[in-house]
This record gives C-alpha cells, sequence and structure tokens, in this order.
C-alpha cells in the first residue's frame, strides 16, 4: 500500500475516533488537522513511515482511552461505592504485604 494510501486511512480512522473524543469533537478536529498539515511536506519515506507509527499509536491510545471510559461506565453499574471501599482495602492489604 502506498504510502499516500496509508497517511489518508490513518486520517480517516482518528477523525472516525475523534466523534467521541472526551474533550468534544470541537477540540480534537482543529488539533488533528494542524498535526496533519504541520507535516505535510515531509517527504522523506523513512520520516513519513515514522509518523505514520505515530498516528498508529495514537490511534491506539485513544482506542484504550475509549475502553477505559467504557470499563469504568460498567463498573459504576455493578459496584456501589461501599463496594469499591472494602475492594480498595483489599487491594491495600495485599500491596503492603508485598
Amino acid at each position: 500500500m502506498g504510502q499516500r494510501s496509508e497517511v489518508i486511512k490513518l486520517y480517516k480512522t482518528l477523525i472516525y475516533l475523534g466523534r467521541e473524543y472526551p474533550l468534544g469533537w470541537d477540540y480534537f478536529r482543529p488539533r488533528l488537522k494542524t498535526a496533519f498539515m504541520k507535516n505535510k511536506d515531509v517527504t522523506d519515506p523513512e520520516k513519513i513511515n515514522q509518523l505514520i507509527a505515530r498516528g498508529q499509536y495514537v490511534v491506539k491510545e485513544i482506542e484504550t482511552l475509549y475502553m477505559l471510559r467504557k470499563y469504568r461506565t460498567l463498573k459504576k453499574r455493578y459496584y456501589s461505592d461501599e463496594n469499591e471501599a472494602v475492594i480498595s482495602e483489599i487491594y491495600k492489604k495485599i500491596e503492603s504485604e508485598s
């Protein structure tokens, strides 16, 4: 796959992921566009590959952020604050024994 098509695919992926960004679409989109426009004149293939790899890392980080948000939401639904206090005490005991 050519580098141009990889960059376009990366941009589209980030645009898609940015719709649900915690700080909002209005925060995410201008920063994404600025990041891509800043590097539009790069012609070195190795540098382009590095930038693509960095973009793919950002995609993974954003996906992780979303998964964590979903996990926290589910955790709040099934565990009350009392249970969290008991669980945190258990974790503290385990950590102090280590």
